[in-house]
């Protein structure tokens, strides 16, 4: 059935001289003790890449190469294969060939991936060969997407039946058969796939809208009826222990789950609207907190700046950007790098966004007088070596972490500002005095996040005279930028994860003169700019002038800034 089947791998890549005999007998030995796939060693031990796997492949046996982020796949050819043989084989079909499926493979060598297709879906298969990434990314969208529409219309011919109430909040808290719990794990699990970082939950007059934002934008993912809403949110309330009549008032809640193995920290946030109640669930995933330093995107003056800042044995260390700008993941690292066992850190946070081991902990609890401020007050009785707030807010919390910070204390917070030295002013604007801020202060990290190009789609191009007037070039110039054109690995956005932007201004001694003598704004900057520091946008202007985010993104942080 299969023609390839008394071809092995590693005689083909020792014929197309990708590898020599020795360096055959030696992988296959570790292949024998370790039970990994002779190529993925050879890639794991950096002797091939994929894609000259993939060319030798392609090559000596005539299998063709398709390249699935340009595809549109055939979503009941999809459907032919289950879900769990294409895992275990790394494969997915993409469509028909008359009586034929035409299935791309990570190995097309595979003689028991091809037979157990065959048994599935009684047709033969014409292989074809894609990297594993591809494939895997291919896997999550087109299987996820096909959960989620199938919960979803089990959950809409649930709710055309008649029901009574008893009968309808009984199948709420069933958690194993109800259409409605798997309607919720499947949009869950999809977002997890996906790399969302919240799901939108939205009643409209005649149709309940999904929106997953994915790299900061929001992306629409499904509609379903009106009518499974009750269902829908019900459930939701169930699972975040909120008061399942309550439809007049806010509900803030938090469901604690596992997907895929991995723990889970949603926080339910909830709305009423004119057309029903509005749920925003936030995705809160620890390796989105704990990265390390390196791997903020900060360049490596940056990450020297930000080490000379925490190595502070006190003072007061600001983060300052925009809401989803990344700044708890900053603080997070900060807190990650001082984490040792001489150390005591506690923190006051609204709401505690990633339990972090070896680290006390406190929640906000407003509504039973427990606030930034009288839990700092609280705090500074502990004998803290660092303490870290969540926001600073009013002038009470500003006073006491200013304090705090002045008479030993290393103290980790963020603020709302467009830029670092506006943190100055801010600190000014809630009646902090200049030469307590100028004692004080440490350092302040300004920071974005912009979305970074498609590495599938990307493209060359020449930038327009628009494009050049806000890079700051010479129209005469001949600037080449870059652009994602969109394909299905970024759902045709053109984009594809983000890029961290910094902007770190270290006090020095420069600085802490010119804020005791209430030096301007303009010259502070001035001051930062000298010590080697670009600005917001000229960081951003220099992501953009290496490829890696577009002009359309640089605009946005332009736009902030002025």
């Amino acid at each position: 059935m299969n023609k390839f089947n008394k071809k092995r791998l590693g005689d083909l890549l020792v014929e197309a001289g990708k590898i020599t005999e020795k360096q055959l007998v030696k992988e296959l030995e570790r292949q024998r003790i370790t039970g990994i796939k002779l190529g993925e060693l050879l890639v794991k031990d950096n002797i091939l890449t994929e894609d000259d796997i993939i060319d030798v492949l392609q090559y000596q046996l005539g299998v063709q190469r398709v390249y699935l982020d340009m595809m549109k796949l055939d979503k009941d050819a999809v459907r032919s294969i289950p879900e769990n043989l294409a895992e275990k084989y790394n494969l997915i079909a993409i469509g028909y060939d008359g009586d034929k499926i035409k299935v791309a493979m990570v190995d097309p060598l595979n003689v028991f991936a091809i037979d157990d297709v065959y048994i599935s879906t009684g047709k033969q298969v014409i292989p074809f060969i894609e990297s594993k990434a591809s494939i895997k990314s291919a896997i999550d969208k087109y299987y996820s997407s096909e959960d989620v529409e199938k919960a979803a219309e089990e959950l809409s011919k649930s709710s055309v039946g008649q029901k009574s109430q008893t009968e309808d909040i009984e199948e709420l808290y069933d958690v194993k058969n109800a259409p409605v719990v798997k309607m919720i794990d499947s949009i869950t699990k999809n977002a997890v796939k996906a790399k969302a970082s919240d799901i939108h939950i939205e009643p409209f007059e005649n149709y309940m809208k999904i929106r997953y934002r994915i790299d900061g934008a929001l992306q629409e993912m499904l509609r379903v009826p009106i009518e499974t809403a009750h269902s829908l949110i019900a459930r939701i309330k169930i699972m975040a222990n909120l008061d399942i009549a309550e439809k007049r008032l806010p509900q803030d809640g938090r469901i604690i789950t596992k997907i895929d193995n991995q723990k889970i920290d949603l926080r339910v946030s909830i709305l009423p609207t004119i057309f029903g109640e509005k749920i925003v669930i936030r995705i809160l995933k620890a390796e989105n907190f704990l990265i390390g330093k390196e791997k903020l995107g900060m360049s490596k003056g940056d990450i020297e700046r930000l080490e000379r800042i925490i190595k502070s044995p006190y003072g007061i260390v600001l983060v300052t950007g925009p809401t989803g700008s990344g700044k708890s993941t900053t603080l997070y690292t900060m807190l990650q790098e001082l984490n040792t066992t001489e150390t005591n850190i506690i923190t006051i946070e609204d709401p505690v966004e990633y339990i972090m081991d070896g680290v006390n902990q406190v929640n906000v609890n407003t509504k039973a007088g427990l606030t930034f401020a009288s839990g700092l007050r609280s705090i500074l009785r502990q004998d803290p070596d660092v303490v870290m707030i969540g926001e600073i807010r009013d002038n009470e919390t500003a006073e006491i972490a200013i304090r705090a910070a002045v008479t030993g204390h290393l103290v980790l917070s963020t603020i709302h500002t467009n830029d670092a030295p506006s943190s100055i002013v801010r600190l000014k604007d809630m009646g902090i005095e200049s030469y307590l801020i100028a004692a004080a202060l440490s350092g302040v990290i300004a920071q974005r996040l912009v979305r970074r190009i498609c590495p599938k789609c990307k493209e060359e191009y020449i930038a327009n005279d628009y494009e050049k007037k806000l890079l700051e070039v010479s129209e005469k110039d001949n600037v080449k930028l870059y652009r994602g054109r969109g394909c299905n690995f970024c759902n045709n956005t053109g984009y594809s994860g983000r890029v961290g932007i910094y902007e770190i201004m270290e006090i020095t001694k420069e600085i802490r003169e010119l804020m005791q003598r209430n030096a301007s704004m303009k010259e502070i900057m001035e001051a930062n700019s000298r010590n080697g520091v670009k600005n917001i946008k000229m960081a951003c202007r220099d992501v953009v002038m290496r490829g890696d985010t577009t002009v359309e993104e640089l605009a946005k942080v332009s736009f902030l800034k002025e």
